[in-house]
């Protein structure tokens, strides 16, 4: 009955001529945009189990209420650009072990993270501007090693990231290094074909060694601290073994036709192994230097390391240590090329295992990255292989004996040591548990929102991977699409980790790609041949094993410039481009039909993206603008600035009431749409930022770019509220306090009180009592003194304030006195230079 005598509105036509040739405000905006219909809207929330515990008032905020604030939580980094790196241990905590960390080279900057999750071990080492090129460490993992292009050799200090000593060492750049077991030498190969061992304490030359007829590129020392032998391989493709005593060449070991890449010294100090580019494995008896067999490994190997004895891969492998010890064979592993690890008797050698399958995906079509591994190591307490691909990539081994008997090689981590540009991203499954990333190569790397290690990679495409797109299709698979520049789509399914279709037909790279966000059963792509396509499939093609074409159901040529960005609509009823050319169209589909055309932007845009809710579109562009248009009639509803350059992303956030950008100038900024205000930015990035994610189903940001950081965003709006409302509720109590000090006439207690909550007022006031009273001096000098420095240097700052006033300057002037009578000049003197 109330509801019903409810006074109306007044009607519109009420309204004089003059008010409805207004602008249209932000409510009327809002009566105009029709949301879209209920099928649109995103399915009802399932009836939760009895198990579960129903959705709390504050989840549902937090879910769908605007977001005030977000917090970067996690970041992946890059730590390793390619060349040489260390693995060392240092001390988890008290009682907690060991852990093995790697020390890298990162352009000019030398970074330690940790071996588990590739997390920052302190800050990193800035080198001198000039790349690295040779790193060591000490064998108690204290000291870093580091040379580059400079030709300057550093030592540092790992605790206090302090440079100890540094010298020039060779004419050329230093090419490897080595440490002796003592601790006390270090050796250094460079290009200039010198091999030089120096007194890490002095810095100064002990050795100086000649001989070789190349660049020196691999070098090591004999592992028994009592035997001074150094083994250093070259270019020239001959193997020369130093004696420190003699300080002398005692042997030449000539049996490679190209590079020498890699040597390993066995456990016994005996047999020392050379491997190199010729593809070959040669096997040296160290007590007569002279070659015992060459092994053919018809592949450019690039490491070579013994597995020691009583290692757990030879338990998995069946050979038992005590018989390894009884007998003069041992084993070892190889890497190279062919991004397959192998493991060698070294009595028959003969292949005792042989990965089927490479983990490494790189191009084949580009030299410089067909070597596949780089760099093999035996990492410390038996905890498995690492190995290092030319591509950065970290692949961490651990070793299985199946029930059948059989040796199994098991990839259980992968650290990505650099992203290169981060081109696009996107959040992975209906729980948003992993998040695909398109970098500068033709794969697309997968990793885990909760580690931040790359989980698994998809390869298939022949060019950079240039775009992609996510959903959950309607019989549950997790499928993603990607476009490249081999002009190629590609279909995958996660849960098979490969490939299911294959789409060819445009004549450009694909720009962008974008799948249906109802129906889930077809996409779109645009490509730089101005033309979009629409792309179907159905679920027996999931279904089907391998890889089929497929068809594009419709197409059109859309723009007279390179297409930048597709967005589907809700209904999956139109389709909105982005273009180079300033222009946003609107199709519909499925024929692709031209509907509208957004004009108003004065350079390219590059995304467009519809409301989840409304019928309008989000565009940015690079005239440092966004803009929101209306659908219907492609009118322009409102324009934001606020980005110092080109705004490359825009997503709508908060069930379309706010939207996240971010841009060339490297910020990301979080928008609310009513009040045209731009309430947060944030600037975690050095460069563009070419890559935006939204969660949608937790709204968590991902952001990448040009810098190679991998950002994670969390809402913080809830927290921050409650630690706003935690502080408020302290200080309030913290008044009654004092207050009741006040009242039991606890100046002392009071003055300090005073000081904690920042209240000058009240502090001028009890001051003020003070002086009126008889003995004043035994309240205040107990304050000052048990006063912090930040405290005197506040009180300071208040008594100058006080000392302008002609009321307060008596006060000022007193408690000055009693501050310069109760504290001694020092600590004024000590808070003097602090400031």
């Amino acid at each position: 009955k109330k509801r019903a005598e409810k006074p109306t509105e007044p009607s519109r036509r009420t309204l004089p001529s003059s008010s409805r040739r207004r602008p249209l405000s932000h409510a009327a905006t809002r009566r105009r945009l029709k949301p879209f219909p209920p099928l649109l809207a995103p399915p009802p929330l399932q009836n939760p189990s009895s198990d579960d515990p129903p959705p709390t008032r504050n989840a549902m905020a937090l879910s769908q209420g605007p977001k005030n604030n977000y917090r970067c939580d996690r970041s992946l980094q890059q730590f390793y650009t390619g060349g040489p790196f260390a693995v060392g241990r240092a001390p988890r905590g008290q009682g907690e072990g060991e852990e093995a960390f790697l020390a890298c080279a990162c352009g000019s900057e030398l970074r330690v993270v940790s071996a588990t999750d590739a997390s920052a071990i302190g800050e990193p080492i800035d080198g001198d501007s000039e790349a690295v090129t040779g790193i060591a460490l000490s064998p108690d993992s204290r000291l870093l090693f580091a040379a580059g292009h400079s030709k300057l050799i550093r030592v540092w200090d790992l605790a206090s990231r302090t440079c100890i000593r540094s010298w020039k060492g060779h004419d050329g750049p230093v090419m490897a290094m080595s440490c002796h077991a003592s601790g006390g030498l270090l050796a250094t190969a460079g290009a200039d074909k010198k091999v030089c061992v120096w007194d890490v304490d002095g810095g100064f030359c002990t050795h100086f060694f000649r001989g070789h007829t190349a660049v020196v590129t691999t070098i090591m020392f004999h592992k028994d601290p009592k035997r001074l032998l150094l083994f250093s391989g070259s270019d020239d493709g001959t193997v020369r073994v130093w004696n420190l005593e003699s300080k002398k060449c005692i042997a030449v070991l000539n049996a490679h036709f190209s590079t020498v890449t890699s040597l390993a010294l066995s456990e016994d100090g005996l047999t020392l192994l050379s491997a190199g580019r010729d593809k070959v494995v040669n096997v040296w008896d160290l007590r007569k230097y002279a070659s015992k067999k060459t092994i053919p490994a018809y592949e450019m190997i690039e490491g070579v390391s013994f597995i020691g004895p009583g290692s757990g891969i030879l338990a998995c492998l069946g050979v038992e240590a005590a018989k390894l010890k009884e007998k003069t064979d041992g084993y070892f592993l190889t890497v190279g090329e062919r991004g397959i690890v192998r493991i060698w008797c070294l009595e028959s050698a003969v292949c005792v295992f042989e990965q089927q399958s490479s983990d490494v995906t790189i191009n084949s079509e580009n030299e410089e990255s067909r070597r596949g591994f780089t760099a093999t190591n035996m990492l410390p307490d038996d905890q498995g292989i690492l190995c290092v691909t030319a591509d950065q990539q970290f692949l961490f081994y651990s070793c299985t004996r199946t029930d059948e008997g059989t040796f199994q090689l098991n990839l259980y981590k992968r650290l990505i040591g650099y992203n290169d540009e981060i081109l696009d991203l996107k959040f992975v499954g209906e729980e948003e548990q992993y998040l695909a990333v398109a970098t500068n190569l033709e794969q697309v790397r997968v990793y885990d929102v909760a580690s931040m290690s790359c989980s698994y990679v998809l390869a298939g495409h022949t060019e950079i991977v240039v775009c992609l797109d996510t959903c959950v299709s309607a019989s549950g698979k997790t499928l993603v699409v990607t476009g490249s520049k081999d002009n190629t789509v590609r279909l995958w399914d996660m849960e098979k980790r490969s490939c299911i279709g294959t789409g060819k037909g445009h004549l450009g790279a694909i720009g962008c790609v974008a799948f249906s966000k109802k129906s889930k059963n077809f996409f779109v792509s645009g490509s730089s041949d101005r033309t979009i396509k629409v792309w179907t499939w159905d679920d027996t093609l999931i279904d089907a094993g391998g890889e089929v074409p497929l068809k594009a159901k419709a197409g059109v040529a859309a723009h007279d410039k390179d297409i930048n960005s597709l967005s589907v609509s809700p209904n999956d009823g139109l389709v909105c481009s982005g273009s180079e050319d300033r222009t946003a169209s609107i199709w519909k589909l499925p024929n692709l039909v031209s509907s509208v055309v957004l004009k108003g932007h004065k350079r390219g845009i590059w995304s467009v993206e519809f409301s989840p809710v409304e019928q309008c579109v989000i565009t940015s562009s690079g005239d440092k603008t966004v803009k929101i248009w209306h659908v219907a009639d492609g009118s322009c509803l409102k324009t934001f600035e606020g980005h110092t350059s080109s705004v490359l992303r825009a997503s709508f956030l908060s069930r379309g009431t706010q939207f996240v950008s971010c841009g060339s100038d490297g910020l990301v900024k979080l928008w609310t749409i009513k009040t045209n205000e731009c309430i947060a930015t944030y600037d975690k990035h050095d460069g563009k930022v070419w890559a935006l994610a939204v969660g949608k189903k937790t709204e968590m940001l991902a952001t990448g770019g040009t810098d190679s950081d991998l950002n994670l965003w969390h809402d913080c709006t809830m927290e921050d509220k409650q630690e706003d409302f935690l502080k408020k509720e302290e200080e309030v109590l913290r008044g009654q306090e004092l207050e009741n000090a006040v009242s039991d006439s606890d100046y002392t207690r009071a003055i300090q009180l005073a000081f904690e909550l920042r209240r000058p007022r009240r502090l001028l006031e009890l001051f003020s009592q003070l002086c009126r009273k008889a003995d004043p001096e035994d309240p205040i000098e107990k304050a000052l003194v048990g006063l912090p420095k930040e405290g005197l240097r506040v009180l300071l700052e208040y008594i100058r304030e006080w000392n302008t006033k002609p009321k307060f300057c008596h006060v000022a002037q007193f408690v000055l006195f009693q501050v310069l009578r109760s504290l001694p000049p020092t600590d004024i003197l000590e808070d003097k230079r602090h400031q």
